[in-house]
């Protein structure tokens, strides 16, 4: 399977938060739209990602202490994001996103974002095509085909 074919069954809907937006702001907005992480825009462009994970540390690190702190100051730049590509096959971004720590990985094709897939929706797709090859196997063995 595809990222490709992830993003169709799940959308493509791209949301966003701007580079200037408190960090409260960004809570609010994951929270309210049930995801953990933010595309990070300013003028229109992608300047880079915030997830919850990056929240967290932050709010250790001051004591809970927002004060002036924006998006701008905690997100990963897109110059450091790893991406993925559409025709990506489901098990090698997978692979990616565990040797890299990551839960969210942004979806570029022709050097224009299309999508994100968080690490929910690549599992979720690896344990449907399990429990497919397991249903197969069983009816195998049972020799329903012979």
């Amino acid at each position: 399977m595809k990222v490709k074919d992830i993003l169709n069954e799940k959308g493509r809907e791209l949301i966003t938060i701007g580079a200037n937006a408190s960090i409260p702001d960004a809570a609010h907005k994951m929270m309210s739209r049930n995801i953990g992480a933010l595309l990070v825009e300013e003028e229109g462009k992608l300047v880079g990602l915030i997830t919850e994970r990056d929240i967290v540390k932050i709010l250790a690190k001051t004591n809970c202490d927002m004060g002036d702190i924006t998006v701008r100051n905690i997100m990963v730049e897109s110059d450091n994001l790893v991406v993925a590509e559409p025709e990506d096959e489901v098990e090698y971004v997978m692979a990616v996103m565990i040797q890299n720590a990551i839960r969210h990985i942004p979806i570029v094709e022709g050097g224009e974002l299309i999508g994100i897939l968080s690490i929910r929706d690549v599992v979720k797709t690896h344990v449907r095509k399990l429990k497919a090859e397991i249903h197969f196997l069983k009816e195998y063995i049972s020799d329903k085909y012979f």
